[in-house]
């Protein structure tokens, strides 16, 4: 039961760390002015003072950007005072990644003896401080790599890769897909890990690398 239980534990976990990651660059830049100003004058800024400071012309804006952040749980707001917004700690730094007893190793070949350690291991021993986001894979074209429809993929986003990689690949701005990544003179092979699929190419100048695998997560129940 342990593999089971330490699997969705970590989707789980994933998932919350990966809500107060998922900020666009303009509310960082609202959570780093909020944090900044509050640091240098021992109190919040108002919607006038955040507009001023990012040069943004609507309080409706910041409005949206607060509303957002606050959402996302890294804001906190009191409705019936003035300068009430409130930075946050994030949540997999206020908590850190919950970890989980690692309590041996566990034969998938020839049968090993049980040994019972006192170890433990966390979603942030395998992220470490890389940006890292998840995508639920839709389809069989990575199946001999053990990636099936419906596995949780975690990737570090990026815009390079190396010969061989699993990328997530952008071709022509618009259609996303999971495929080993190869160079071929002017062309980008994407290919997949599945004897029954072809390869697909592509000119280099129309495909965006989003990200490599790190891992796989896969839920059983």
């Amino acid at each position: 039961m342990i593999p089971l239980l330490l699997q969705t534990c970590m989707v789980r976990f994933l998932f919350a760390m990966l809500t107060s990651m998922a900020i666009t660059r303009r509310q960082k830049e609202v959570l780093d002015f909020l944090s900044s100003f509050t640091t240098r004058n021992g109190y919040s800024p108002s919607y006038e003072e955040i507009a001023a400071g990012l040069g943004l012309n609507s309080l409706a804006t910041v409005h949206k950007h607060v509303t957002n952040l606050q959402n996302k749980g890294l804001l906190q707001r009191a409705h019936n005072r003035s300068r009430s917004i409130d930075v946050l700690p994030a949540r997999a730094s206020k908590k850190g990644f919950e970890r989980l007893p690692l309590l041996g190793r566990i034969a998938a070949g020839k049968p090993v003896e049980a040994i019972e350690t006192a170890e433990s291991i966390s979603l942030g021993d395998i992220i470490g401080n890389r940006e890292v986001y998840a995508l639920e894979v839709r389809g069989d074209s990575m199946r001999d790599e053990h990636i099936v429809s419906g596995d949780y993929v975690l990737v570090e986003r990026t815009r390079t890769a190396r010969e061989g990689e699993i990328i997530v690949a952008l071709i022509d701005g618009s259609d996303a897909t999971l495929k080993r990544f190869y160079k071929e003179g002017n062309l980008i092979r994407l290919q997949p890990s599945n004897t029954e699929m072809a390869p697909i190419y592509a000119p280099a100048a129309n495909v965006n690398i989003q990200g490599k695998v790190l891992g796989v997560l896969r839920k059983y129940a």
